[in-house]
């Protein structure tokens, strides 16, 4: 056993992954007031999508047909191996574009290292794993920034290229179409697990690694014009902002939500981030979850990384989990 190999990174953070993202609420208060505030026009460049809903990434209309997307996206360690956590970093952020119906074409990378505390091979294996998701996605990497952090923290920043006549947004929305999850739930409580206790969960890193380019591609040409990724507000925290910023209600088919074989018993064990008990906390006041116990509404809230994207339309090959409906007395509805 190398040096290397014997840290255990989950320890160097307070929190995991998308799980230490800041509150919805307190985000929601953060930038209140800066949303439409955008003074610039052409010749730059028309802004497509901003801060108004917020969507995945930024994008932004450039000559001949096409348009810019924008995003970055970085996080503490979400498991203990350097190299698999590079490569969930990595396979997060790019999420952001293909979420929009984008193509990632070139990404610099993001490094906070406790250079006292950690070795630099660890951070030379924390960014080979992400130089490995981003080859595979087919976006280059060229440099990044790097601080010296009390906390190892790692993400990319990624420019990508899409269509803007076949954007995927997350306003537009309509009662009738029904919702598509392309990867199960899950990979939350995992990870909490494996923090406590340094079990590895293969499912896990399977899932938080695997590109959503293959179904982002399969969206777009399927004519699904609204969607979103799961990340760390869990389903229902993101399914609540496509369905607010599409003026509908959501309802969700409980039994038909897919799950990582060992999810249930992670909760069971009461291994649940407080990220995931703030995404239910913020949804609670606009959802019905009455037809549901609390942990089956942990569950769905359970924060996510590198999760799945949530489609407003039917992608064959992936469960359909529930619809869109015409706005309620509740935003969202679980049954």
């Amino acid at each position: 056993m190398t040096a290397t190999e014997a840290v255990r990174l989950t320890r160097y953070a307070h929190g995991g992954g998308c799980a230490c993202k800041i509150p919805p609420g307190e985000l929601d208060e953060m930038v209140r007031g800066l949303a439409g505030a955008d003074p610039v026009h052409e010749p730059l460049g028309e802004l497509l999508v901003g801060l108004d809903t917020g969507d995945d990434a930024a994008v932004v209309r450039i000559e001949n047909g096409r348009a810019l997307v924008m995003t970055t996206d970085f996080f503490t360690p979400v498991v203990d191996d350097a190299f698999d956590w590079g490569r969930i970093a990595a396979a997060n952020a790019l999420s952001d574009v293909y979420a929009m119906g984008g193509q990632p074409l070139v990404a610099v990378n993001l490094l906070g290292w406790p250079r006292d505390v950690l070795p630099f091979e660890l951070a030379g294996e924390v960014l080979r794993g992400g130089l490995s998701v981003a080859h595979e996605a087919g976006c280059h990497v060229a440099g990044g920034h790097s601080i010296d952090d009390p906390e190892p923290k790692y993400g990319l920043a990624v420019t990508g290229i899409a269509d803007p006549d076949t954007l995927m947004r997350n306003d537009t929305g309509r009662p009738g179409q029904p919702l598509t999850l392309t990867k199960p739930l899950g990979v939350g409580v995992l990870n909490s697990r494996h923090k406590a206790t340094g079990e590895v969960f293969a499912e896990a890193i399977d899932s938080m690694t695997r590109l959503n380019r293959d179904a982002a591609r399969a969206a777009v040409a399927a004519g699904i014009r609204c969607a979103t990724d799961v990340t760390g507000f869990g389903l229902l925290g993101h399914l609540y902002k496509l369905a607010k910023a599409s003026g509908v209600s959501a309802i969700v088919d409980s039994a038909a939500v897919p799950y990582l074989a060992p999810a249930r018993a992670a909760l069971r064990d009461g291994f649940v981030s407080g990220g995931t008990r703030r995404n239910l906390q913020w949804v609670s006041p606009h959802a019905d979850l009455s037809a549901v116990t609390e942990d089956e509404a942990l569950l769905l809230a359970d924060a996510q990384t590198s999760g799945g994207l949530l489609l407003a339309g039917e992608l064959p090959g992936h469960p359909v989990i529930g619809e869109l409906v015409p706005r309620g007395e509740h935003v969202l509805v679980v049954r």
